[in-house]
C-alpha cells in the first residue's frame, strides 16, 4: 500500500543544516554571520513548506517518454534577493550568456533531463514533461541551493568555505531528483525514511554525473560536491558514498559524520532525525551494488533503484529493510536469480540491512 496520492511537504537543501550549525559558531564572525542567516532563511522556508504542501501525483501515472521528448528549462536571475523566480535570463534554446552560473544551471537541468530520459524513459521530473525553472544570483553569499516542490535555486556561495552551487552537476542532479521523489514515492522526509529520500537523491545526482562523463561505475568517484568546497577547505565534497565519513575533516565544517553501516547508525532529533547524515548506509549499499555488478552504473543498479522508487509499492515511511527488500524484488523481477539478485542482497547485508 502506497500513500504517493497524498500531500508532502517539500524543501531539500544540498548542504546539510550540521555544517551550517558549526559554521555558525565559528570564531571567524563574517563566515558565522553568513551561515546563521542561511541557516535561519532554510529554516523559515521549512516551515513555510509544511505549512503549503505540494500536491504530488501516483507514481504509476507517468507513462514512458518518447525518445525525442525535449526538456523545457527556463533560468533566472534573482538579483541577489530573495523574490523569485527572478528575471529570465535564457530560455530553452537560446545561446549561452556571458554569465557563468546561467550556462551552468542551464547545462545541468539538461543532464538530469537526459538522464532519466535515455536511461528511464522518464520524461523531465514528474514524467509528465514538466518544465525546469531555476534560479541562480539567490541572496548574498547564500550557501546552499535547494529544490523547494517548484523549482531550483542556487546560492553564489561565500567564496570562503563554498564556491557557486551551479558548480557541480550532480548537485544540480541531487536537488531536482527531490522532485522525483516528489512525484513517485513521497518519501517522508524524517528518520530513515528521510535519510532513504536523501540517498536517491545522491544517488542519481551521482548517475547523473557518471552518465554525462561517461563513467563506469568503477571510474566514478563517487563523491557528491566534489569542487563545490571552497580552496583552503580540507577535504574533497560534500559526502563520500565509496567511503562515508571520509569526505572532509576540516577546522570550519568539522569532520564528515557519515556512517556506512548500521553499526555507525545515528540517533539523533537533530536534522529531521539525522537525514543527511544516515543516508551514507544506503548510499554505501548502492556503491557496493554498482561496482560488484560493473558497467555503466546507470544501466543495472540504476534501473533497480529506480524501479522500487518509481514501482508504487514503497511506502512513504519506508525504512532502509523495507526498501532493501523492495531492491531484491526488483532486481529478481527485472534480472532473474543470477549476479544481480546476489549483488543487491550482498551489498545490504555488508552495510547491515537484512532484506530477508
Amino acid at each position: 500500500m502506497t500513500t504517493n496520492g497524498g500531500f508532502q511537504p517539500v524543501f531539500c537543501t544540498i548542504v546539510p543544516p550540521h555544517i551550517l550549525d558549526r559554521l555558525a559558531r565559528h570564531e571567524d564572525s563574517a563566515i558565522a554571520e553568513r551561515a546563521q542567516r542561511t541557516l535561519e532563511h532554510d529554516s523559515a522556508l521549512r516551515t513555510r513548506r509544511r505549512e503549503s504542501a505540494v500536491r504530488t501525483q501516483s507514481a504509476a501515472a507517468a507513462g514512458a517518454a518518447a525518445a525525442d521528448s525535449k526538456p523545457k528549462r527556463t533560468i533566472y536571475d534573482a538579483g541577489h534577493g530573495s523574490d523569485l523566480p527572478g528575471t529570465e535570463v535564457r530560455a530553452e534554446g537560446q545561446d549561452p550568456v556571458q554569465d557563468a552560473a546561467v550556462n551552468r544551471a542551464y547545462a545541468g537541468l539538461g543532464a538530469t533531463f537526459e538522464l532519466y530520459l535515455k536511461a528511464y524513459r522518464r520524461d523531465s521530473i514528474d514524467g509528465r514533461g514538466l518544465p525546469l525553472d531555476a534560479s541562480v544570483h539567490y541572496q548574498t553569499g547564500y550557501d546552499n541551493a535547494f529544490w523547494n516542490g517548484d523549482q531550483m535555486v542556487f546560492g553564489d556561495g561565500d567564496g570562503q568555505v563554498f564556491v557557486d552551487f551551479t558548480s557541480c552537476i550532480d548537485v544540480i542532479g541531487h536537488e531536482l531528483t527531490h522532485g522525483v521523489t516528489q512525484y513517485t514515492a513521497n518519501l517522508d522526509y524524517e528518520g530513515q525514511s528521510g535519510a532513504l529520500n536523501e540517498s536517491v537523491s545522491d544517488v542519481f545526482g551521482s548517475l547523473i554525473k557518471q552518465y554525462s562523463l561517461g563513467q563506469s561505475a568503477d571510474r566514478a568517484d563517487w563523491l557528491i560536491g566534489e569542487g563545490l568546497l571552497a580552496p583552503g577547505i580540507h577535504g574533497t565534497a560534500l559526502r563520500s558514498m565509496k567511503a562515508p565519513g571520509t569526505a572532509y575533516d576540516d577546522p570550519k565544517l568539522g569532520k564528515d559524520p557519515q556512517p556506512a553501516t548500521m553499526a555507525g547508525y545515528v540517533r539523533t532529533s537533530d536534522d529531521n532525525g539525522g537525514v543527511h547524515t544516515n543516508s551514507g548506509i544506503p548510499n554505501h549499499a548502492f556503491y557496493l551494488l554498482a561496482t560488484a555488478i560493473g558497467g555503466n552504473a546507470w544501466e543495472k543498479a540504476g534501473q533497480i533503484w529506480y524501479d522500487v522508487l518509481t514501482g508504487g509499492e514503497l511506502r512513504s515511511s519506508a525504512q532502509f529493510a523495507d526498501f532493501a527488500k523492495l531492491t531484491v524484488k526488483a532486481a529478481q523481477a527485472r534480472f532473474g536469480a543470477g549476479d544481480e539478485l546476489e549483488a543487491v542482497k550482498k551489498a545490504w547485508e555488508q552495510v547491515g540491512v537484512h532484506t530477508s
